[in-house]
């Protein structure tokens, strides 16, 4: 049961909730997920199972695609909708035009503070805990990069926008509609999120828990589970014979004269399994194992 599940996360499920269901229902202990949704939000949430969490990283560090509605002239502790207000403010009269204009100023490279209800750990503790104990938390910024934002509706009347973004990783949608209020002067808060891609994964591919269940009772588990290698698209692709498997899962290394455009990569055997992540060592001109992927097949 290795392989990369892509699931359409309900609303009111947290990702850890996700996880623990998924465990069950595939009976396997080594499931994760790659990059949380906070409870609100529905859309594409990747979950990793056997040897598949291994590779998160891979997963977590792809483009990621989200479709937000915002309300003006509202402030909360959270950042969204599930929160406690904070402070409300009239809408200043705004077109289309000056919402793009104001969005045009979070394209790029921008420091972003993360809410202070957040998973992010300070003093090793998750700032959420501090933050519902009434304890004030101030997350440091940090750089995020989002690629672009497009207005999709604006009504002036409901004061309500929705936008898509398309952003690097780490990026708090929740901060970048709150910091978007500020910017106009009146708050806002995020309303509805749902992440439509992850990585190559988008949402029009899937697949929700009742059609997990259902596959999991027929024995078709395997029509969505993803192969391992789907997380390791742009890493250098090593093909390894038998003799070279041997060598990776003993911890050594195998030759590789020129040196890759990519200098992490990763080995496929002869039936198409990853066997082992590589990293190229330029001093001896070959590829050293940093993870093994040991199956059945290749146990000695």
């Amino acid at each position: 049961m290795n392989g990369i599940l892509n699931l359409n996360k309900p609303a009111g499920w947290t990702s850890h909730d996700v996880v623990a269901w998924t465990r069950r229902v595939l009976r396997e202990k080594r499931v994760g997920h790659a990059g949380t949704l906070d409870p609100m939000a529905t859309g594409v949430l990747l979950v990793c199972a056997g040897q598949a969490p291994r590779v998160v990283e891979y997963l977590t560090a792809g483009e990621k695609v989200y479709r937000a509605e915002a309300q003006l002239g509202v402030t909360t502790d959270t950042y969204d909708a599930d929160g406690e207000v904070t402070a409300t403010a009239p809408v200043p009269l705004l077109t289309a035009a000056d919402l793009h204009s104001t969005l045009a100023g979070f394209v790029g490279e921008i420091q972003q503070r993360p809410p202070a209800f957040s998973a992010i750990k300070q003093d090793g503790e998750p700032a959420y805990r501090k933050a519902r104990r009434g304890e004030v938390v101030e997350l440091p910024a940090r750089p995020v990069t989002i690629h672009g934002i497009e207005l999709l509706d604006w009504d002036p009347t409901s004061t309500k926008l929705t936008i898509d973004v398309t952003c690097g990783p780490g990026t708090y949608i929740r901060s970048l509609t709150h910091d978007l209020g500020q910017a106009l002067g009146c708050g806002a808060v995020l309303t509805r999120l749902i992440r439509t891609r992850s990585s190559q994964f988008s949402i029009e591919n899937a697949v929700g828990l009742d059609a997990l269940a259902d596959a999991a009772r027929s024995g078709d588990l395997g029509r969505y589970l993803h192969p391992i290698e789907a997380a390791l698209q742009k890493l250098t692709r090593m093909p390894v014979d038998a003799e070279q498997v041997t060598r990776l899962i003993h911890g050594l290394f195998i030759p590789c004269e020129a040196p890759p455009e990519v200098e992490t990569g990763y080995a496929m055997d002869a039936n198409n399994a990853v066997v082992a992540i590589l990293v190229y060592d330029a001093a001896r001109a070959a590829w050293r194992p940093s993870k093994v992927f040991v199956t059945t097949d290749h146990r000695p």
